[in-house]
């Protein structure tokens, strides 16, 4: 197991949150709060099968066989042949620190309440994250159009004990990788392949990843400026606070101030 646990509120998870997920191993907890939604949720999906409707995609085939009511002994089995057909990515494998930011961020979803799974799927996100059981989700085959359906299925599969899990460094099997972290295949119940394929936690995942290493750069960039700044001995009146403030630009004001010159005991001239 790893340390250093912090709690995520879902629905209000900041980039700093985001970027520990990313950057560090802690484990990651949600807030206790967000189990009543969950249930709320998940008894709606219940209560609706029992009304002998068809809703797409929890009872009933997808695209042309949408009219197809499938029989309620297999509707687990639609949720599994779901997630496997899409399974069907290609290329590089993600990086586990990306895959680690896409389950929490999946889990996260989830937990706001509205995509009626049990609150034992987001459980099972987590333990993985928890115990370093990361899916293996090839880079390539997203297309993004209802979401990162191919990647997300191979992180779907790995739930299902399909695919692949590196686990301490090392690629296997998902049963032996669910296995060495001491977790149990999940059975996927009506409308939870859906709703774990459905969703663009790769694309921001990996967009996040990019807002991040700009931020380093700028940062990088502010530091290197002002060492620059005092080394050649250069004017630092181009960074007056008053100057800002004049040019309205909120973001070059931020980096003025960064550089650390204090101008609180300059008077302002005519």
């Amino acid at each position: 197991m790893l340390s250093q646990s912090f709690s995520l509120d879902p629905g209000s998870v900041s980039l700093s949150q985001l970027r520990a997920v990313l950057e560090t191993d802690r484990t990651i907890e949600l807030s206790e709060s967000a189990k009543a939604g969950v249930d709320r949720g998940r008894a709606t999906v219940e209560r609706l099968l029992t009304e002998d409707r068809a809703i797409y995609g929890v009872n009933t085939g997808f695209g042309s066989l949408a009219n197809v009511v499938i029989d309620p002994e297999n509707l687990a089995e639609l949720q599994r042949n779901l997630v496997l057909s899409h399974a069907v990515g290609t290329g590089d494998l993600l990086e586990d620190r990306t895959v680690r930011l896409i389950l929490v961020m999946k889990a996260c979803a989830m937990a706001r309440g509205f995509s009626g799974v049990r609150w034992d799927l987001i459980d099972m996100l987590l333990r993985m994250v928890n115990h370093g059981a990361l899916p293996a989700i090839p880079g390539k085959g997203s297309v993004g159009a209802s979401g990162d359906l191919a990647p997300l299925a191979h992180m779907a599969s790995a739930l299902i004990g399909h695919g692949r899990i590196r686990f301490q460094g090392e690629l296997m099997p998902a049963g032996d990788g669910l296995a060495a972290a001491e977790l149990q295949p999940l059975e996927l119940g009506p409308k939870e392949g859906v709703a774990l394929i459905n969703g663009t936690q790769v694309s921001t995942a990996l967009a996040l990843q990019g807002v991040f290493r700009a931020e380093d750069l700028l940062h990088s960039g502010v530091v290197t400026g002002a060492l620059a700044l005092d080394a050649c001995k250069g004017s630092d009146a181009p960074y007056d606070d008053r100057i800002q403030a004049v040019r309205g630009h909120a973001g070059q004001r931020e980096v003025a101030d960064a550089v650390g010159v204090d101008f609180a005991s300059h008077t302002a001239t005519e």
